[in-house]
């Protein structure tokens, strides 16, 4: 088994071969024979190096938003995997196949809490799982409709200062209220 200094750089070597260099081969390179990832919310991603890159190159590393940010909250490491939180902030500027599939640029702001649970294989990524409130992302480019049982950035600020209102929701519910 991996030390957990081992696992948190092999998974922050993924994340630099991804959103910096932006390279499907460096990507893969950290990775095992056989991996998958999977975009939970849209049931998105790929199995197999071959569908992978493809994947990576034509879906993924070529429409990350050019003002993406990554803010960590917290990372647990343990039995051969990483666990991220994150927030994840960026301007829809640009087509989005892995989070807003077929949905034209809005120029909104999002700003959404995120979780990747990362297996490893040694020091080689297996898969990673990706999953987010994808109500959330529609509501904030303007898709969805706030008078429904939705929240929209309002859920990252909640989890970066757990300070914040709690129960709109419920208590709107209670009111009869949209």
């Amino acid at each position: 088994m991996e030390s957990e200094g081992t696992l948190s750089s092999a998974w922050d070597q993924h994340l630099a071969s991804e959103f910096d260099a932006k390279s499907a081969d460096e990507a893969l390179a950290t990775m095992t024979e056989d991996p998958h990832v999977n975009v939970v919310p849209l049931m998105i991603g790929a199995r197999g190096r071959v569908e992978l890159h493809d994947f990576y190159a034509n879906h993924f590393l070529n429409q990350i938003p050019p003002d993406i940010e990554m803010v960590s909250v917290s990372r647990t490491i343990g039995q051969g995997r990483v666990v991220d939180e994150l927030i994840m902030r960026f301007t829809h500027s640009i087509q989005m196949d892995w989070i807003l599939p077929g949905v034209e640029p809005t120029g909104k702001r999002v700003v959404l809490p995120f979780v990747v649970i990362v297996q490893f294989e040694g020091d080689k990524l297996a898969h990673e799982h990706l999953y987010w409130d994808q109500a959330s992302v529609l509501v904030q480019v303007g898709l969805l409709d706030r008078t429904l049982p939705v929240r929209g950035g309002e859920t990252a600020a909640q989890v970066q200062n757990p300070t914040q209102p709690m129960n709109e929701l419920i208590r709107r519910g209670r009111n009869g209220s949209r």
